[in-house]
């Protein structure tokens, strides 16, 4: 899949460790991204996004060189503890920048609670737990969850494609509960319908059964599938002669997947979804991130366009540079500095600006997209719809969203709310 496209962990590392300077005047920052396992392809563009922010930073913050030490994991929770513990424990590092997935949240939430002298910013995972569930006041998250990246699509899908009933396929973890949730608060509190709910290990590659159980009597499809497990439904579908309106996770329809090769390309045309991104914003700071990819990286070892996982990277480094500057490096008194002024940062990210709520939550920008083909013959995500200042709560009084439940198989209920 994609194998000129991939970098490999080595590679990346032998980059990031390039030009380390004496040690006492080294700020050592740990960083974990899968690049192992059905969601490597994602890893792998998040790394570049670090790597991105490193070299506007020319790796140095708060006057001091950044050593990094880079971090292997496969999605699941068990590979993101034994990754960070050995960057905490064995390696000494100052700060963590990590996980992606949204189930490693979960767990390196548990952990920083074991912690409490080191402090720990997401990387790009999404489950709503993470932050809204006993937070632990040592872990910050620069990116929206899955369910803000949801925000605006349910009433799209509703109001102007005219989506009434929708069947889901997602895989069976707390990051795609958590986008099926944000869609089904907007899209059954209209009046909307989900009729059934499919759910697949990660690393799925044989789709034929749930293929044949998709209903024939809904409007779309909603797929909350990543990376290798994405492609394959998708080429499968396709070979089986599915013709479903697509609706699609974040995830879904990012340039890790648009970017694949196959069959898949002519399903995806014309699918609806939301992100924390969209291919074609024009907003200039937008542009500029995208040039900056576009130059760092060969065409062969790059997407189109910076995927979600870039962008999410790229702005976790970069509240964390941002930071240590701001405080001139000084990580004392149990990082108490750092801590106090990354919880007020606003960060003028490429995909909008971001803020934190009190539980460090990021609130942003979202975007619905449809895909359509440039003019080079790419997929990209156009935007139709920007959906500004998502909270975690989508909007709704605390109270009333607590009543909702947390993300899970059959939860929320899909009824008008």
């Amino acid at each position: 899949m994609q194998s000129k496209l991939l970098m490999s962990s080595a590679v990346l590392a032998a980059v990031l460790l390039s030009g380390a300077a004496s040690a006492q005047q080294k700020i050592r920052i740990g960083v974990t991204a899968t690049l192992e396992g059905t969601y490597t392809v994602l890893g792998e563009d998040g790394m570049r996004g670090f790597e991105l922010a490193l070299r506007k930073w020319n790796r140095k913050a708060g006057g001091k060189d950044l050593e990094i030490i880079v971090a292997s994991t496969d999605a699941t929770p068990d590979s993101a503890i034994r990754a960070v513990r050995k960057l905490v424990e064995q390696d000494k590092v100052d700060l963590v920048i990590s996980p992606l997935s949204g189930s490693e949240g979960i767990a390196v939430r548990d952990y920083a609670h074991t912690q409490p002298q080191m402090t720990f910013i997401n990387a790009a995972s999404g489950a709503m737990e993470t932050t809204f569930v006993n937070p632990a006041p040592n872990f910050f998250r620069w990116n929206m969850d899955g369910a803000q990246w949801q925000a605006g699509l349910g009433s799209y899908i509703y109001n102007e494609k005219g989506y009434r009933k929708i069947a889901t396929v997602g895989e069976d973890y707390s990051f795609v509960y958590t986008q099926v949730f944000g869609l089904a608060v907007e899209f059954c509190g209209l009046g909307g319908q989900i009729t059934q709910r499919f759910w697949v290990p990660l690393g799925t590659k044989d789709f034929a059964s749930i293929i044949a159980a998709l209903p024939d009597d809904v409007d779309a499809i909603y797929l909350g599938l990543g990376g290798a497990d994405a492609v394959n439904f998708l080429n499968q579908y396709a070979q089986a002669g599915g013709n479903a309106k697509i609706v699609g996770g974040s995830i879904m329809v990012d340039q890790t997947v648009l970017s694949s090769k196959g069959r898949a390309k002519e399903i995806l045309k014309g699918a609806v979804a939301a992100s924390g991104v969209a291919d074609t914003w024009e907003d200039p700071r937008w542009q500029a991130f995208v040039k900056a990819y576009r130059e760092a990286f060969p065409p062969e070892k790059r997407f189109a366009s910076p995927s979600l996982l870039a962008v999410n990277y790229y702005n976790s480094a970069s509240a964390t540079f941002t930071t240590l500057d701001l405080i001139g490096g000084d990580l004392s008194d149990g990082h108490k500095k750092f801590r106090e002024t990354m919880a007020k940062l606003e960060l003028d990210a490429p995909n909008g600006k971001i803020r934190l709520d009190h539980n460090r939550q990021a609130i942003g920008t979202n975007f619905v997209t449809e895909v359509v083909e440039d003019a080079q013959g790419n997929l990209v995500s156009k935007v139709v719809k920007v959906v500004e200042n998502v909270n975690q709560t989508l909007g709704l009084p605390l109270e009333k969203f607590k009543a909702l439940g947390l993300p899970s198989r059959t939860t929320p209920e899909c009824r008008k709310y």
